[in-house]
């Protein structure tokens, strides 16, 4: 009891310290949180440039769990990432509520200034020129007067207008904090998943070490059969892929442009953190020589994947058996789209959505990862004619596989 009301005493404490924080104090709170994101990220891509360079090397068992170590590594980095941008929402919402009452208070003053204004033109209401000469016994104090009238007239003309300025500004200031609130609520929601996500990794650790018993040579064992499965169920997808195409009339495709589909993970060229590991077509160094097929997007795991376009999820599935088993694309999710085309997200971490939910483009789906048949943390994104879409179990893989006509994504993107 003594200890609840000591923490709950020293985040009162806490709170009231922030509250009490003047505009100068926040925006300096703000760009050390910058400063902290900066640091987070760059660490954050430093990892994955290693997972990187490991791919290329030969797959070993010590290989291999230093490559979860940092899968883990990474991933910590991305929840604490995701929680000083929740500490700076926090901070800019403040700052943004004292614009909202500066605001607030300028147009009280304004009001109150345009109120006197009427009610001074109100009181000289019926009188004009010739009344005023009349009535004041110098000329200079009648030109003073109707000058005076024309001035207030001129005021309040100019304070209708500012404060009309001042409203515009302060709904743009709501729409912000509103803007940051779903914000701060969309990154709480990304926290909680990625600190699902990497005790999921550490079971994989786990789980590895006790299938190979922590010795090389099971691992190269267990590895070699993996690898055979993995071949094998590549070779009767690619056979009925090939027939299915051998039909296919491709003038029934949607004309080849840019922007039919939004990018699931944004590249680094454009502001984001996804980098093109590999093309459609290139030579899978995985698959044995075969041609790969789909868009391989570099992305530290964890990072948010996002719809391609509004469709409906065919498919939100596993192809994985256990932790160490791994097949084709791991976890994965499938949306139809209503141009006829259907959009794949494959080795994902996590998955958020379920078969037949509607998705919007751009509606945060699930986040990158490494599970299926895969050597590092990224995003496979692909694209099929929808009509020739197959949903097959391919035994030993787990699940249901998808088969079809395969187009390339970046003749969309």
């Amino acid at each position: 009891m003594i200890y609840s009301l000591f923490f709950i005493l020293c985040f009162l404490f806490s709170a009231l310290a922030v509250f009490a924080a003047d505009p100068s104090q926040l925006k300096e709170s703000i760009e050390k949180k910058n400063e902290e994101l900066q640091k987070i990220n760059s660490q954050i891509q430093e990892i994955q440039d290693n997972l990187e360079d490991v791919k290329k090397e030969g797959q070993t068992l010590k290989k291999e769990v230093v490559k979860v170590d940092s899968q883990i590594s990474q991933i910590k980095l991305g929840i604490r990432s995701s929680e000083v941008v929740i500490e700076k929402l926090g901070l800019e919402m403040e700052s943004t509520q004292y614009k909202i009452a500066d605001t607030e208070d300028e147009i009280t003053k304004k009001k109150k200034g345009i109120i006197q204004a009427l009610r001074e033109l109100q009181s000289k209401d019926g009188e004009n020129a010739m009344i005023i000469f009349l009535k004041n016994k110098s000329l200079s104090n009648s030109a003073f007067e109707i000058q005076g009238l024309s001035d207030l007239s001129a005021n309040l003309a100019n304070d209708v207008v500012e404060m009309q300025s001042l409203r515009q500004v302060l709904n743009e200031k709501v729409d912000e904090l509103s803007g940051k609130k779903q914000s701060k609520e969309s990154e709480f929601y990304n926290l909680k998943n990625k600190q699902s996500i990497v005790e999921e990794v550490k079971k994989s650790k786990q789980t590895l070490l006790e299938a190979t018993k922590n010795q090389e040579k099971n691992y190269q064992k267990q590895l070699s059969e993996l690898e055979k499965q993995q071949l094998a169920i590549s070779d009767e997808i690619s056979d009925l892929e090939n027939e299915l195409r051998r039909t296919f009339d491709i003038t029934l495709l949607p004309i080849k442009r840019p922007g039919v589909f939004a990018w699931p993970i944004k590249l680094v060229k454009d502001g984001g953190i996804g980098r093109i590991t590999q093309h459609q077509g290139e030579v899978s160094r995985l698959y044995k020589g075969k041609p790969h097929n789909g868009l391989d997007i570099g992305a530290p795991l964890g990072t948010p994947v996002y719809a391609a376009d509004d469709g409906i999820v065919e498919t939100a599935d596993n192809n994985d058996i256990n932790y160490y088993r791994k097949y084709q694309y791991g976890k994965y999710i499938l949306i139809k789209h209503e141009n006829n085309l259907t959009t794949l997200y494959a080795h994902l971490s996590r998955y958020v959505v379920n078969k037949s939910a509607q998705v919007k483009r751009g509606d945060l789906i699930g986040y990158s990862g490494s599970t299926g048949y895969s050597t590092g943390p990224h995003l496979h994104f692909g694209v099929y004619w929808a009509p020739s879409v197959l949903m097959k179990s391919v035994p030993p893989a787990n699940g249901l596989v998808p088969i079809g006509v395969v187009i390339n994504p970046e003749d969309y993107l």
